[in-house]
């Protein structure tokens, strides 16, 4: 992968990320306003928080030699 496909990938992932994160923080809101109780909204945190956690591996794994990214 070139540097500029890097770059452009990078850029999509940090928006995914970014967009994730706003999620997580909605499910989290609506989970306290819950007191904790739906099953619901935890598997959905736990899933955004899965999907949180490739995006980082991704991003990690774009600067493996350790570019100006």
């Amino acid at each position: 992968m070139s540097e500029d496909e890097k770059g452009k990938r990078f850029l999509e992932l940090i928006d995914e990320q970014n967009n994730l994160q706003w999620k997580i923080i909605s499910k989290l809101i609506a989970l306290v306003n819950t007191k904790w109780n739906s099953s619901d909204l935890k598997n959905e945190l736990e899933l955004l928080i899965s999907e949180h956690a490739e995006i980082t591996k991704e991003l990690n794994s774009l600067d493996d030699k350790n570019s100006l990214l």
